[in-house]
């Protein structure tokens, strides 16, 4: 069976169909055709990070930005230094 994915949008909706309380979960996930235990994950969810939850592909947690920034600026510090090792090597051949 194929992986479904699911966006944003339509996550907070079958959660907020959810919270209403009119339909039981099991009703609200046959009617929407999703798995119970995925509604149950998206709950999970939903309760640990509110309304960053689901930021989706290409958009980075709000935990996560520092550790991407300090990543980028890793792989600019190592190619300065390449820069500078290729820069002393032909600088040391001329004399």
């Amino acid at each position: 069976m194929a992986l479904r994915k699911y966006d944003r949008e339509f996550k907070l909706k079958a959660l907020a169909l959810l919270e209403k309380g009119d339909e039981t979960q099991a009703s609200i996930c046959r009617n929407l055709g999703i798995p119970e235990s995925t509604m149950d994950g998206w709950k999970k969810i939903f309760k640990e990070e509110g309304d960053t939850a689901f930021p989706g592909s290409g958009n980075i947690k709000a935990s996560n930005i520092n550790y991407y920034e300090i990543q980028k600026e890793l792989e600019n510090v190592k190619q300065e230094r390449d820069i500078l090792k290729k820069a002393l090597a032909i600088f040391s051949r001329q004399r």
